[in-house]
Parts: structure tokens; C-alpha cells; sequence
């Protein structure tokens, strides 16, 4: 009886295994009405085209369809000339959730491109060229965080470029023989590799390129100006003067003087009544900050020595923001928000009456002298790195230390990993450059600090923040000094001698930055400063469970297996418990580079 029914459960098995290993029924119907959509003729007659209902995708070998080995669901879409004369139906594409490329060139596909394009939001490159597409491009491109390289040139497009600038990752935007107008998005040219609009309707001044690209990405633009073209922008025309009549220059001035009367006598008062309550006004916003533990406003960043002696050392301004000096004044008398309170200090960010955007730092528990503080700021300064957050000012008196810096909006390295656990996405490109950039500022700064024995002194994801380019950065570099550290978590990571306690520092910078490469790869954040994450991952591996340790996400997406595995081997090498067997940032920085090389040119060749 037994041997009748076995190869029945077997015909079961394999049934249930051949269906776990298809695309859905609903991605399927979508993907076939997506195609009748592109009209592709007699090219549907040929038995070997597919895209029908009574197949798969992947076990089947639709035309120009790739997919992904682990999961047998779609990777890439490329139907180049096909002859294909339809329309481009979005909404029914990104029903394929895990399409990463998608490329229609060289076709005859007409109509506008769809915002519900933002909904493949795998997608890392979409190719269009050579269609007869028409009507803007999707503002929703901006959306597409992964999105590495986009090309809709010979095409029909007009109206703006979406800001497509703000996706970090991106290497190529080709749009040039379009109908495109208005002014050229503020692109990080020195991340792309291939840009160009010529022969559109585009006007205005060309961003700073930083020598990036040449006259013949912007040629066929009567409206725009300015270097690399020869064209010279005009200067603004000098501002005509009011041709108000004398009646109106009359009533105004006398608004004007009854204005000036009335603001005269409220200053008088104030100054009379404020004579008296000074002391008591500067007091209680100093008690006011001092007592708000669990409140999120404060009424301004104060110095307590501030009402105590008008002799008090000033703010040092050591850069310019936005043109504008600051003044100590200015921190004084501006509304500050409470952003962070950790144990080294508080984090605020201001808002000064001219509308700049501070981010102020307020350090404590730091026996440092004003002039070993002063120095060691001074120091700081000097050794410059674009992805290292510059200092804008200090301030330091006998109770008060102040560390100012533009304030940073789009949040830091540790948010953005929370924000992968619940949805967003953070894909393997992003995470590699995020590895890249930081390893490099890192070396950096250690090699400028070496001799002063400044290292970063608290490296964490939650220190890394996003610039307006959404590129990572390395801040509060050099406020921690070894000594003030949790000396519990460095006695498990270092073997201190008396002598080396200054080596120790950049060790530990080391082993923290090894954490945060275990964080980009595994998606989980850190406790108890990283060791029982590092445990985890070794015990993983002891188990031969190394596949298992990456974040899910990663998988999902189709990140190249051999390449998370060397990341990972560098993460172990910073986080080995002998400060010795660490290597230095500098190598670290090379491994990494290497494998974001190997990286690049797999996406290369594979397009």
C-alpha cells in the first residue's frame, strides 16, 4: 500500500516544488498584459518569445527576460530592437517586485513614461533610448533610490529634469536629443561617470562641474551659459529705483516716522525694566536648560559664565557659512532645539535669526584646559576631508564647551538602517559607497592626527550622517578623548600597556568602524557596543552559517554572494581582539575600494 502511494507524494512534492519556485500568477498575468501593451507584433508568433499565461517567466525563458538563480524571480527585462510600437505600461511592470533592470532602446514605443514607474523601486537601471517618447519625465524618479543609471535620450521629452541629483548612487543620466527645458539640477558630478543633454531647450547658468565633463554634454542649448561653454552668463540687470509719485513718497514716509516714534518709546521701556531683571533673565534660561531633561525645545544654548563676567573668551570662527559670520550673540539669543542627550554631551540644533541651520554640540565631563581645547580644535580644522563634517566655530570658558557645525537634515547611518528594518530601501550600491567613503575619511584624518594622537574617539553609525548629497560623513571627530571613554568596553577589545594607550585609540576607532560594516551587512544594530553582534556573526560562521548572517534585504535584491563575504572578512580583521592583528584604516580602505571596483564592473558588463 505504501509503495503504491509514494510515487504519488512524489508527483505531489515536485508539483509544489516546481510552483515555490515560479513567479505568481498575478505577476505573470501582469507582466503579459504589460507586453500587449508594447504591441510586439509577429514577434509573439515565434514559439520561443513566452509571455503568455501557460508559462513562467523563469523556467520557461520568456524573451529578454533574466532572473535571479536563489528565487527564480525576475531580474531583468531588456527587449531591445524589437520593433516593439506600444506603450509603456508602468503599473503593470512593477507589479514584478524584484526587477532591477529594465531596458527597451532602440524601439518605437510612444506615449509619456508613467510616475507609476517609482513603484519598481529595485530598479538600478532603466534604458530608453532611441523611442519616441513624449511629455515629461516622471517627477517620481526621484524615488528611486537604488536607481544607478538612467538613459531616455533620443526621445521626445519635455518640461524639467526631475531632481534626480538627490539619488547618491546614481553613475549615468544620458537625456541629451530631447525636447527638455528649464535649468540643469545641481548633480554630484564627480559620482557620475557618463552625463550629457545636449540638444534640448535648457537655460540658465551650468552648475560647477569640478572639471568633470566638457562643453560637448551641454552643446544645443541656446539657453544655457556659463563654463565649460563659451557662452558667458549675463550679469543681473542693476535693479530700477522706485518711480513712486511725490504723494506716495510722502505717506510712506510719514508711516515711516510714526513707525520709528512708537518703536523709540518700546525700546525705552524695555531698557528701563531690563536693567533690572537682567541677571534674573539670563539666570533662568540657564536654569530652564539645565532642568529640561525630558523636554524636546529649549529656550537658547547659554553659557552660565556668560552672566557672570563680560570678560568671557568669545566664539572662534574658524569658517563661514553661507557667507555669514556667526557671532557668540547669535547662539545666545537663538531658539535651540534638544536633538540627542548621551553621555559625552548634548546635541542641539539652532536656528539663528538669519536663518541658518546650526548644529551645536555641548561637551561635558572633559578636563581639558581653554588652550589644549582651543589647540586641539585648531588642529582638527586643518586636516580637511569632504566626507568628514567641517567645524564651523568653538566655544570654550570654564563651564562651557561648544562645538558648532552646519546642521545635517537627512539624518544618520543608524536612522537609515532603521528605516531598511521597517520597509525603506537601502540597497547593496549604497551600502558599499557608504563603506568606501568612510573608510577613506577615516585613513585620512588618521594620518593628518597620527602625530597629535587625535583619533575619532567614538566611531558609530549614528555618527555617520548623510550630507546634502546624501553623502555619508564622518562627525564629531576627535571629542572623545581615550580617557573619557567607557574604559569597560575597551578593556574587552584592547590589552592596554601604559605606553600605548595613544595606539589603543585608533585601534578602538578601528574596531568601531568594523561594527558598523557587520550593521551595513547584516541590517542590525548594535548593543552594548557592538560585541554581542561581532559574537553573533562568528558563532554564525563557526557554524558555517556565513549566508545567513547577510540582511535579507540584500539577498532579495540579488547582491553579489562573493562580494558580501569579503566585506564581511574585512569587518572580522577590524574587529579581531588583538589590537595588533587589526590592520590599519588605510589597508582597510584599499580591501574595500577593490571589492566596490569588482562591483562596479560587474554592473558594467552585465548592461
Amino acid at each position: 500500500m505504501d509503495l503504491v502511494k509514494l510515487p504519488l507524494i512524489l508527483t505531489i512534492f515536485f508539483l509544489l516544488l516546481s510552483i515555490a519556485n515560479t513567479e505568481t500568477i498575478e505577476v505573470r498575468n501582469a507582466l503579459v498584459h504589460f507586453m500587449q501593451k508594447l504591441s510586439p507584433r509577429n514577434n509573439a508568433k515565434e514559439p520561443s518569445f513566452g509571455w503568455n499565461t501557460t508559462s513562467d517567466p523563469c523556467n520557461d525563458n520568456w524573451k529578454g527576460v533574466s532572473c535571479y538563480n536563489s528565487s527564480s524571480t525576475i531580474k531583468k527585462i531588456v527587449l531591445d530592437e524589437l520593433n516593439l510600437v506600444g506603450q509603456l505600461d508602468a503599473s503593470s511592470l512593477c507589479v514584478t517586485r524584484s526587477l532591477t533592470v529594465l531596458s527597451l532602446n532602440s524601439n518605437n514605443i510612444f506615449g509619456t513614461f508613467s510616475e507609476e514607474i517609482s513603484k519598481c523601486t529595485r530598479l538600478t537601471h532603466i534604458y530608453l533610448h532611441g523611442n519616441k517618447f513624449s511629455g515629461n519625465l516622471p517627477k517620481s524618479l526621484t524615488r528611486l533610490s537604488n536607481l544607478k543609471r538612467l538613459d531616455v535620450s533620443d526621445n521626445g521629452f519635455s518640461g524639467d529634469i526631475p531632481d534626480v541629483s538627490r539619488i547618491s548612487g546614481l553613475l549615468t543620466f544620458l537625456a541629451e536629443n530631447n525636447q527638455l527645458n528649464g535649468s540643469i539640477p545641481n548633480f554630484d558630478f564627480s559620482n557620475l561617470q557618463k552625463f550629457n543633454v545636449s540638444n534640448n531647450n535648457l537655460s540658465g547658468t551650468i552648475p560647477d562641474l569640478g572639471g568633470y565633463f566638457n562643453e560637448t554634454s551641454f552643446f544645443g542649448n541656446r539657453g544655457l551659459c556659463g563654463k565649460p561653454l563659451v557662452e558667458s552668463c549675463p550679469l543681473p540687470p542693476p535693479q530700477k529705483k522706485n518711480d513712486s509719485s511725490k504723494k506716495d513718497y510722502l505717506i510712506y514716509s510719514g508711516f515711516g516716522a510714526m513707525g520709528i516714534v512708537i518703536i523709540c518709546l518700546i525700546a525705552f521701556t524695555l531698557i528701563k525694566k531690563g536693567k533690572n531683571k537682567k541677571k534674573k533673565y539670563v539666570h533662568d534660561k540657564v536654569s530652564s536648560t539645565s532642568s529640561e531633561s525630558k523636554g524636546a525645545r529649549e529656550y537658547s544654548i547659554t553659557s552660565a559664565e556668560s552672566a557672570e563676567s563680560t570678560t568671557s573668551p568669545s566664539l572662534i570662527v574658524v569658517s563661514t557659512l553661507k557667507g555669514k559670520e556667526l557671532k557668540f550673540e547669535d547662539l545666545l539669543q537663538s531658539p535651540a532645539e534638544l536633538i540627542t542627550r548621551g553621555k559625552h554631551g548634548s546635541l542641539y540644533k539652532v536656528t539663528t535669526l538669519e536663518g541658518l541651520n546650526l548644529a551645536v554640540k555641548r561637551l561635558r565631563h572633559w578636563d581639558i584646559s581653554r588652550d589644549d581645547f582651543k589647540k586641539r580644535m585648531v588642529r582638527i580644522d586643518k586636516v580637511k576631508h569632504p566626507n568628514v563634517i567641517p567645524l564651523v566655530a568653538f566655544y570654550c570658558s570654564k563651564q562651557e564647551k561648544l562645538l558648532v557645525c552646519e546642521f545635517q537634515q537627512n539624518g544618520s547611518l543608524f536612522s537609515i538602517l532603521l528605516g531598511s528594518k521597517n520597509g525603506q530601501s537601502f540597497d547593496w550600491g549604497s551600502r558599499l559607497n557608504v563603506a568606501a567613503k568612510i573608510s577613506e575619511a577615516l585613513a585620512f584624518m588618521h594620518e593628518g592626527l597620527q602625530a597629535d594622537g587625535i583619533a575619532h574617539g567614538n566611531l558609530k553609525s549614528s555618527n555617520i550622517l548623510m550630507n546634502n548629497q546624501m553623502e555619508p560623513c564622518l562627525s564629531e571627530y576627535g571629542l572623545v578623548e581615550i580617557e573619557n571613554q567607557d574604559r569597560s568596553f575597551l578593556a574587552q577589545i584592547e590589552s592596554f600597556e601604559e605606553h600605548g594607550s595613544q595606539m589603543n585609540a585608533f585601534g578602538a576607532d578601528i574596531y568601531g568602524f568594523g561594527v558598523i560594516l557587520l550593521e551595513l551587512l547584516t541590517g542590525k544594530l548594535v548593543q552594548n557596543n557592538g560585541f554581542d553582534l561581532g559574537r553573533w556573526v562568528n558563532s554564525a560562521i563557526r557554524e558555517e552559517w556565513t549566508v545567513e548572517v547577510f540582511d535579507k534585504e540584500l539577498v532579495l535584491e540579488g547582491a553579489n554572494e562573493e562580494r558580501m563575504v569579503s566585506l564581511l572578512q574585512v569587518a572580522l580583521k577590524c574587529i579581531n581582539s588583538s589590537s595588533e592583528a587589526r590592520p590599519r584604516i588605510k589597508e582597510v580602505a584599499v580591501m574595500i575600494n577593490t571589492i566596490k571596483e569588482y562591483e562596479e564592473k560587474s554592473i558594467t558588463s552585465d548592461t
